[in-house]
């Protein structure tokens, strides 16, 4: 097929649809993907519960996100990281180690630098507060994106030729394909009926940031406790962000509790090696719990992040796993474009679905068996633990093969991830 013809038929397909790509879900994988897809020259619309202002709040609330390298490329490729990189916190190191409250970090440890690779820092904490802004400023900069929000999808229909969906204020939208990026309990999976399969932790995840007196030198902390994983990460400053991950009843206990009692029951967990401590913004809980779409995609229908597959955030991979989704989606679609096929077609959809799935369910399966190992107190799977963190650590292309896998450059990295 020439290249006017491919040209022709792009232009055939633009004029059946309102648009391209009909994206559910405004939180950061929705308009992550929409900034891709109109990268690669395809028309979007964003459908979204919340109001557009919700986002440009820039109060801090203690939520931020670990970014991996490939990640970070990602951002650059569609014009994110120049809104944010002044408020990014380089991961230079991660030490991971065993830890029983009171008693601190156990003498083994996993430790991994930045300087093992030549790419650079493994990743990026950023701020929700700088990063919403920035993707809507982005997407409002973009003449291929329209967002419809607030706005809910009531329903989704097959059309002879695409997908139509209705919204709650009557509106119906046609696309070629329809992406759901709407989370854990995603609407778009059910009504294309994918099923999903998973279970829940027993565990909830405390996230908010602390302030403390010492600088962290771009190092992240990831300690095993009993119940569940602490994680303590770099932010601007001599600040941190917290992700705790703690029994259900001791996490509603400790949700219930004033700023004051919370710091203490938190201070013997954080321990001192930063110095005194003190409470940043908000706190948030969230249920963890493990679960995959059967399928990521149905007739004309992709799943992306959350909605495809949300994982324990012991290795802060579950924004990165979405991000990777959006990358490989996009480049399908792009290779789709290029070629003058249906970008909605099982064709293309298969093509995403063997490139991300297997890549998913690995990871899930590794969160979760990580988890299961590190999240008790059991004598004997404690030293299994921590030999086993001792041997990594002692061999360094192990090691360097660990820092590759945090920085998100193992496997097939999808175009806008590379360098």
């Amino acid at each position: 097929m020439s290249h006017g013809q491919s040209r022709e038929l792009a232009h055939i397909h633009a004029m059946i649809y309102d648009h391209d790509l009909l994206i559910v879900g405004g939180a950061l994988n929705g308009p992550a993907l929409a900034l891709a897809a109109a990268h690669f020259g395809l028309s979007v619309g964003v459908i979204d519960t919340v109001p557009l202002d919700t986002y440009k709040d820039p109060s801090f609330d203690g939520r931020a996100y670990a970014l991996a390298l490939a990640s970070q490329r990602l951002l650059r490729g569609i014009g994110i990281w120049s809104k944010v990189a002044a408020h990014a916190e380089p991961m230079l190191e991660i030490k991971v180690t065993d830890g029983v409250a009171g008693q601190g970090p156990a003498p083994w440890m996993l430790h991994f630098d930045h300087a093992e690779i030549e790419e650079g820092p493994m990743g990026y904490m950023v701020e929700d507060r700088h990063l919403r802004p920035a993707f809507m400023e982005a997407m409002e900069e973009s003449d291929r994106i329209t967002l419809y929000a607030p706005e809910t999808v009531t329903a989704q229909t097959l059309t002879e030729n695409g997908i139509s969906v209705t919204l709650a204020s009557g509106k119906t939208l046609t696309a070629a394909l329809l992406v759901g990026c709407d989370g854990r309990k995603s609407g778009t999976a059910e009504r294309a009926g994918i099923k999903r399969t998973g279970w829940t932790y027993g565990q909830t995840g405390i996230v908010c940031a602390v302030a403390h007196e010492k600088p962290h030198g771009g190092v992240a902390h990831q300690f095993f406790m009993p119940h569940g994983p602490l994680a303590i990460l770099p932010l601007k400053g001599n600040r941190s962000s917290i992700v705790w991950s703690e029994t259900d009843a001791r996490a509603a206990e400790c949700a219930a509790m004033d700023d004051a009692t919370f710091l203490e029951v938190l201070k013997p967990a954080f321990g001192s090696f930063l110095g005194d401590i003190s409470l940043e913004g908000k706190r948030f809980t969230y249920p963890l719990n493990l679960t995959l779409a059967n399928s990521f995609i149905a007739d004309r229908v992709a799943l992306v992040g959350d909605a495809a597959h949300g994982m324990h955030p012991i290795a802060g991979q579950g924004l990165n796993a979405g991000l990777r989704d959006i990358a490989a989606l996009a480049d399908v679609l792009r290779d789709a474009r290029h070629t003058g096929q249906d970008i909605g077609s099982p064709i293309v959809l298969n093509k995403y679905q063997q490139w991300r799935r297997f890549d998913t369910a690995t990871l899930a399966v590794a969160t979760d068996t990580f988890n299961k190992l590190f999240s008790n107190d059991n004598p004997l799977l404690r030293a299994v633990r921590d030999v086993g963190m001792g041997v990594v650590n002692s061999i360094p292309a192990l090691r360097r093969n660990f820092v590759r896998e945090a920085a998100g450059l193992t496997g097939d990295l999808p175009s806008l991830m590379r360098n």
